[in-house]
């Protein structure tokens, strides 16, 4: 029964570490389902494809939280691997079968300790308190900084041959007239590294291949995301900049509401 034990507590260990590790990743820029899914491809070493790693270790924070997931989730999965084969090593059928149950019962509860928003408040409490208390990774409330629930997005998406982007410079694209903002640019060099463009100048040129990282409306970034070359890529264009016009006009107004004297009756 030591074993069992030894083993649920393993696996409980493990979840809060990947919740700790998600927190941490939070602190310095991630979404918290991004940070959550890194956090867990590191510790269990599945799913963190190269793509995903360049983008997450070129920050040095989180290159050292990865790098400390890494070497606890392998040391994690050889322990419980062992104790697994321990807790039914030379038992009776009887036995196995009753520390079977007890298994299937302890995962339930780990399960519903995982997922639980009940518990994720609780810990997430804990979790904040001891980052602030212990390390200085700053948090940052990025969905709230820049308006994501407001229709604003930030996102990225990869320039195909046909794209209407395709050889274009930030200033000929004229994104900013349709409300679009690039933030960075990740490109393939001949050497086969992926390198990030950050902050692109205007005279930046955008290539077939590139992932191009963008603010702004959520409708304008799926359209761009998908417009061709060609004279219906223009007129999207055209009826993009005409709808950013409108609602700059709209944000203008309500600007000025705002700032309006107040008439006392």
């Amino acid at each position: 029964m030591e074993a069992l034990i030894s083993l649920l507590v393993i696996i409980f260990t493990s979840i809060v570490i990947n919740k700790f590790a998600a927190a941490a990743l939070t602190r310095t820029g991630l979404s918290r389902d991004v940070a959550s899914f890194q956090a867990a491809s590191a510790f269990s070493g599945v799913g963190f494809t190269t793509s995903e790693s360049e983008y997450v270790v070129s920050h040095p924070v989180r290159r050292r939280i990865i790098k400390t997931l890494m070497l606890l989730g392998s040391a994690g999965f050889s322990s419980a691997v062992a104790t697994l084969i321990l807790a039914f090593l030379g038992r009776t059928a009887a036995q196995a079968a009753w520390r079977l149950l007890w298994l299937g019962v302890g995962l339930l509860f780990l399960y519903w300790f995982a997922t639980s928003p009940l518990v994720d408040r609780v810990l997430g409490r804990i979790i904040e308190w001891s980052l602030d208390r212990f390390t200085d990774i700053r948090v940052v409330d990025y969905e709230s900084l820049l308006g994501i629930a407001r229709g604003y997005i930030v996102s990225s998406f990869r320039v195909s041959e046909g794209s209407w982007l395709a050889g274009k410079t930030l200033r000929e694209a004229g994104l900013r007239e349709e409300g679009a903002v690039v933030l960075g640019i990740y490109r393939r060099g001949r050497d086969g590294v992926m390198r990030y463009i950050g902050a692109p100048r205007p005279d930046t040129r955008i290539l077939a291949g590139d992932e191009l990282i963008v603010y702004g409306p959520e409708e304008v970034i799926s359209r761009l995301s998908r417009r061709l070359q060609g004279v219906e890529g223009d007129r999207e264009h055209e009826e993009m900049v005409a709808e950013q016009a409108r609602r700059l006009a709209r944000e203008r107004l309500i600007e000025e509401e705002a700032t309006a004297p107040q008439v006392e009756g």
